[in-house]
């Protein structure tokens, strides 16, 4: 049995909707429509347009379920985490969903944590304290009117489903990032929910990947007729549960870098790790697809590139990527490096400004030219690659012996080689667009065109996508020195 499915993958400034075809060794993927996710500033907030991109979801899915795929049999959505509509009792959605780069949950977990202290709340959820996860920005808006009136919350592709078939429901993967999910028992943590003040009203039921959620309504729109009645399927909703679940691996024993504006970089494990030391790491307990646990801690990826060449393309300054990186592959490795996780990189502006003063304050040279930032970029990431993978083994016991990188960062042949020499471990990269193909495979798995199970998901990906293989070339010994220097020293990870 081979059948088509839609995987609609929204991103944090891309989406993408992509028409796969499924079946006994057979796993091919097509792009049918690309369209900007492009935030917007109103009144001092910044929000995601989140009309617009429904609207391109439905034009994307036009076009695969009329010329573009006959014989579609599904559709599945995945977006980025922790950003949510609420909607009130009538199911009209109470404003746009804002940004998690607003700075509006600035403070608001220190004043949770006077409720729920920052150590309960990870010994229930598991989850990296982050200023943007959904428990913070709904502690910023306790009070507010839309919270008030609210009696649904939604994340992003819960939303966007809604909207499709009118069912509404929490999928697991993308529930765990609210930092309200229990992470042993993968329900809503009550209690916890509770003493933060939260209306527990607001929280729909929960799914698992896989489960259909209902048909594509008819009457929504004259470009959603060609999906009218298609049954859309919970896939791994968080994009990175999606990218994780199409990690071509073999065994158990391997690291992964979901690659793109952020980087995930983590383990599989079986069993969340819960330890206070893993709290004070900044590691993160994620759900992953068939109750395996993303053990993760989100490195601040390839957004420091994206932002410096926009800020080098409102200058005027000539910068085309492709050059770029060709001219940072020629500069000596780590003549500077800067933390890539430091929270002054968070906010959008002028990144290449913000990593000269970072290299200033480190007494690292000042890179002079678009290549020199570029290449302390790339050498930043591989280092928290290095430290982040390494900590992984250590706090859960497990070994590491390879790597995937998967994402856009599949793309840049020079982060991909500098990870591998970082790590001193081999590097498999591909697919590029993981996070589609792990939502297709999830789609076709509940229509009964893919195996069961995981590994054997897996074994098909190894057998039809395009991989490539890094390995180790660099000395481990700059790289420990480089560690140093931002004061963050580690062994390399090879296994032991």
């Amino acid at each position: 049995m081979t059948s088509l499915v839609a995987a609609a993958d929204l991103g944090a400034s891309s989406g993408r909707v992509m028409v796969a075809r499924v079946g006994p060794g057979e796993l091919g993927l097509r792009e049918v429509h690309r369209f900007a996710n492009v935030p917007v500033r109103v009144g001092g907030t910044l929000y995601w347009d989140i009309l617009r991109l429904y609207a391109d979801v439905l034009d994307g899915l036009a076009i695969a379920g009329g010329a573009g795929g006959a014989g579609l049999a599904s559709v599945g959505i995945d977006s980025w985490g922790v950003d949510y509509g609420l909607l009130d009792e009538t199911g009209a959605l109470l404003g746009n969903p804002v940004h998690y780069r607003d700075a509006r949950t600035g403070g608001a977990a220190e004043r949770l944590w006077a409720q729920v202290p920052a150590a309960d709340l990870y010994a229930v959820t598991g989850i990296q304290q982050l200023p943007f996860n959904t428990v913070y920005q709904l502690a910023a808006a306790a009070g507010s009117p839309q919270l008030a009136a609210a009696r649904t919350l939604l994340l992003i592709p819960d939303l966007l489903g809604y909207w499709l078939t009118g069912q509404a429901g929490a999928e697991r993967t993308n529930a765990s990032t609210t930092q309200l999910l229990d992470a042993r028992t993968g329900e809503w943590a009550w209690p916890l929910i509770e003493r933060a003040g939260i209306p527990r009203r607001i929280f729909p039921p929960l799914r698992q990947a896989g489960t259909v959620i209902g048909p594509v309504r008819a009457n929504l729109d004259e470009r959603a007729r060609p999906v009218t009645g298609l049954p859309v399927v919970a896939v791994g909703s968080h994009d990175t549960a999606s990218a994780v679940a199409a990690v071509p691996a073999h065994g158990r024993d391997f690291a992964y870098i979901s690659s793109g504006t952020w980087s995930l970089v983590g383990m599989e494990l079986d069993q969340p790790v819960l330890t206070e030391a893993s709290h004070r790491a900044g590691f993160t307990n994620e759900a992953g697809i068939d109750g395996r646990i993303r053990y993760l801690h989100n490195v601040t990826g390839l957004w420091l590139l994206q932002e410096s060449m926009r800020a080098w393309a409102t200058a005027g300054v000539p910068a085309e990527l492709s050059d770029l990186l060709a001219r940072a592959a020629q500069l000596p490795p780590l003549g500077s490096v800067v933390d890539a996780d430091d929270p002054a990189f968070l906010a959008p502006g002028d990144m290449p400004a913000r990593i000269c003063a970072a290299c200033a304050q480190a007494s690292d040279p000042v890179p002079a030219t678009p290549p020199e930032i570029v290449r302390c970029v790339l050498d930043s990431l591989a280092l928290a690659y290095r430290r982040t993978i390494t900590r992984a083994q250590e706090l859960s016991g497990r070994h590491v012996d390879v790597i995937h990188l998967v994402g856009g960062g599949v793309r840049n042949e020079l982060l991909c080689q500098l990870t591998a020499d970082a790590c001193g471990l081999p590097v498999i990269a591909g697919p590029v667009e993981a996070a589609a193909l792990g939502n297709a495979l999830v789609q076709a798995r509940a229509l009964g065109a893919a195996p069961d199970d995981l590994d054997e998901l897996r074994g098909l990906l190894r057998a039809t996508q395009e991989l490539r293989r890094f390995e180790p070339q660099g000395n481990g010994a700059a790289w420990e020195a480089a560690a140093r220097r931002l004061g963050v020293s580690s062994p390399s990870p090879r296994r032991p």
